[in-house]
């Protein structure tokens, strides 16, 4: 009886100590009940998430500090989430920032500075950026003009793709720097979109990459393909919201498959577990439109995914879920898997 106490002590002690390098992303995009309701998100309903954070004792810390926290190796506390809201609309100085400051949170907005420069209306201008950040938003790159980055123009090389993106990036966190004064080298990919040859030319520009797949964030995610669980349109109920806001990443050693942005209809994924804290038969992948995926476990920590079916031409997502050994019937290891099926 004493030696089994031990050991459930030491398994809580593993347990306590690896969670606590678990963080959350949230996407927002607009704070507005006047636009496309796919990517937005009333003031009302954004004030009950806010206060969820509040009340759930969460720690919501700045998205540079998470992610530098990680990436040194290092433990976060316990339950710590970063808020982004993507694109710098107008609506985020006039409905998300005032009740972001109530709260007293700190946010990232990720802007697109040739879009600032062009003065396009539905954008934030530099001035209301400046007086943003003053109160504590980081602002972050977005690339230029919100292009598809991954994408090579007709009869480009792809020599004079990479530097054509690598020119893009880089202006637009000089441009950033210039008008705000951060340069916090935070890259949130257009559209969440990104593959292979782009996640090498942002590691290779020292910039961590950001995607819009859902998915807890630790030590061992890919800091060129950083997760965000979306927040807004269907993804605002807080029913489900906050079993993602208590998920926690897979500890991966490594990711194999043929490209995130692909022709292949039907891509496998194989997924080697650094540690595998979780039963076999209990981990569960589902397909964007079809349900449950066809998982194969080739070793103890090393499984192959796959679609049962085709996927459509455009974005599709692989998710991968288990419940915690810490019989914690709400918490889950989440990850996500992006693709992009393209014509040709």
């Amino acid at each position: 009886m004493a030696k089994k106490m031990l050991h459930l002590m030491a398994l809580m002690l593993f347990l306590k100590v690896n969670y606590a390098g678990a963080a959350v992303i949230l996407q927002y995009h607009h704070v507005s009940e006047k636009l496309p309701p796919v990517t937005s998100i009333s003031a009302e309903q954004f004030t009950e998430h806010m206060d969820y954070l509040r009340k759930g004792n969460f720690n919501v810390i700045a998205l540079d500090e998470m992610l530098k926290t990680l990436q040194a190796g290092k433990n976060l506390p316990a339950k710590s989430v970063a808020i982004t809201l993507d694109d710098g609309y107008n609506n985020n100085i006039e409905q998300a920032a005032p009740i972001l400051e109530k709260f007293g949170f700190p946010y990232t907005i990720f802007v697109n500075p040739k879009l600032i420069d062009e003065q396009q209306h539905y954008l934030m201008s530099w001035e209301q950026l400046r007086k943003l950040s003053k109160k504590g938003a980081l602002i972050a790159n977005h690339s230029a003009k919100h292009d598809y980055l991954h994408q090579h123009l007709e009869g480009e090389t792809q020599e004079q793709w990479h530097d054509r993106i690598a020119k893009d990036i880089t202006w637009s966190e000089q441009r950033i720097a210039s008008e705000v004064g951060h340069n916090a080298k935070l890259l949130a990919y257009p559209y969440g979109e990104f593959s292979k040859e782009l996640q090498n030319l942002v590691r290779s520009l020292g910039f961590v990459g950001i995607g819009q797949h859902s998915g807890a964030v630790g030590k061992f995610t890919d800091f060129t393909r950083v997760p965000r669980f979306p927040a807004s349109g269907i993804y605002a109920a807080l029913s489900t919201l906050s079993v993602k806001l208590n998920s926690h990443p897979f500890d991966i050693n490594k990711l194999s498959y043929e490209d995130s942005v692909s022709t292949n209809k039907q891509p496998t994924l194989l997924i080697d577990f650094k540690d595998r804290q979780f039963s076999q038969h209990q981990f569960t992948c589902y397909v964007s439109g079809q349900g449950i995926a066809t998982t194969k476990w080739l070793t103890q920590k090393q499984v192959s995914i796959s679609a049962k079916q085709s996927l459509p031409t455009g974005r599709s997502r692989y998710n991968c879920t288990a419940p915690l050994n810490s019989g914690q019937s709400n918490e889950f290891y989440w990850f996500s898997q992006p693709w992009v099926v393209t014509s040709q």
